[in-house]
């Protein structure tokens, strides 16, 4: 079972985790936004000139939106545990009902299900 000083732990690991998220998502914004103006300004030096930069561009600019998309993710898996932390419920696995090792939340203070009911998941064998 978690203490009160192993939540107030947990929940400033997770309140850090979500400070960088929303500084990762803002730098990644910022650096889009700044191609935009670059290239809505018209700055000739800044246009892919061969056919394979504006591949890359394009892939970068996907690989961006993934990332962006992937970092938002994470971020309601993290508000969703902070949630938990209020209602009580943090640390309690949602399949199982029964507590999640203390490891598995330092390494994943998000997780949702217990080691064991996780395999069970990715097996088939219980449901999300």
């Amino acid at each position: 079972m978690l203490t009160e000083q192993d939540i107030e732990h947990f929940k400033q690991m997770l309140l850090k985790k979500r400070r960088e998220i929303i500084g990762d998502v803002n730098e990644m914004e910022n650096e889009s936004l700044k191609k935009s103006r670059l290239d809505a300004s018209g700055d000739l030096s800044s246009m892919p000139i061969h056919m394979a930069d504006i591949g890359t561009d394009n892939y970068e600019q996907e690989f961006a939106l993934e990332l962006m998309d992937s970092e938002r993710k994470l971020f309601r898996k993290i508000d969703d545990a902070l949630q938990r932390i209020e209602d009580g419920t943090y640390g309690i696995c949602q399949g199982s009902g029964k507590p999640i090792a203390k490891t598995r939340l330092e390494a994943i203070p998000w997780a949702r299900y217990s080691v064991e009911y996780a395999q069970m998941i990715e097996q088939g064998h219980a449901p999300e």
